[in-house]
């Protein structure tokens, strides 16, 4: 049994898939085959289920992976240590956000992190918090930051930051003594640009109005849109109001292009979450980029 063996393993486990460990790994097919069916031989004991279009692991094969994590894990600390006290980090972060975080939010600390560790690179996906969380638990991303808490008792959610829903207007568009609240009942008198199925956002209106009895079917939407700049330039320009994220809106609203309001007697406040796996063993480099998470935004961990 040697690394590569072990690192090819683990690669097929987290893809599910011999074709996806070799591009992942820059090998071909067979040679991923080979190394499985060697370790399966060394150790005389079936590792994965073939059977199925998806790999699924045995008994002996979720033994395995547990100590082959530990293996790997243990090398990269190695690894890492040696190249801390040389002065040189480096590594990839996997992270999946939802669109709110993913741009403003996260942007801002990367920027920090990469002032003091250049040679660390990011990959980001764009991913809903459900599937956000399905990759982690597979293990194909280590870190998430969504929008929404769906409970799974192999998750751990940090409290990231907190947002609120505003409505927002065209700049030309004012409500007279309102001191920055309206009435429920103004909302039909609008015409509405809202997110798209499956967005955070969307799913937070409907939900907040729904609680109230407030018949949401009634209200004239003109469009829905998968994008948040978007929107806020169709507001701009006058095409309709939305409710939109306040941590999304700020620019606009304090260059002047837009207004906003609260509803009277709505609570459209939320928060944004880091999300990981509890059984997730971190690597040198996670641990780091999670202390310095923790640091940026005055977390507990």
């Amino acid at each position: 049994m040697d690394f590569k063996q072990l690192e090819v393993f683990v690669a097929v486990v987290k893809h599910q898939s011999f074709s996806k460990a070799a591009r992942e790994l820059f090998l071909t097919q067979p040679t991923v085959s080979a190394h499985i069916q060697n370790l399966e031989r060394e150790l005389d004991t079936v590792l994965v289920n073939r059977s199925n279009k998806i790999i699924t692991l045995t008994k002996s094969g979720k033994i395995l992976y547990e100590h082959a994590i530990y293996i790997l894990n243990n090398c990269k600390r190695a690894v890492y240590d040696i190249k801390e006290y040389s002065g040189k980090i480096e590594g990839i972060i996997d992270m999946a956000c939802s669109s709110i975080p993913e741009t403003y939010i996260l942007p801002d600390f990367l920027k920090n992190f990469s002032s003091k560790y250049p040679d660390v690179k990011f990959s980001i996906s764009h991913y809903d918090s459900q599937y956000a969380i399905s990759e982690i638990l597979n293990e194909r991303i280590s870190f998430g930051l969504v929008g929404s808490k769906i409970n799974n008792p192999q998750i751990e959610y940090i409290d990231l930051v907190d947002d609120e829903l505003v409505l927002i207007t065209p700049s030309n568009f004012k409500i007279e003594n309102t001191n920055g609240y309206i009435d429920v009942s103004e909302l039909y008198n609008f015409n509405f640009i809202m997110r798209k199925e499956g967005s955070g956002t969307r799913n937070l209106i409907l939900s907040t109005l729904d609680q109230k009895d407030f018949p949401v079917n009634k209200l004239n939407t003109v469009a829905h849109v998968e994008s948040n700049e978007a929107i806020k330039e169709m507001v701009r320009i006058g095409l309709g109001v939305s409710f939109i994220s306040y941590i999304s809106a700020i620019d606009y609203i304090n260059s002047g292009k837009i207004n906003f309001y609260r509803v009277k007697d709505f609570d459209f406040t939320r928060k944004f979450y880091f999300i990981y796996s509890k059984k997730k063993t971190f690597t040198p480099l996670e641990d780091k980029f999670l202390d310095k998470l923790s640091d940026y935004f005055e977390l507990k961990r």
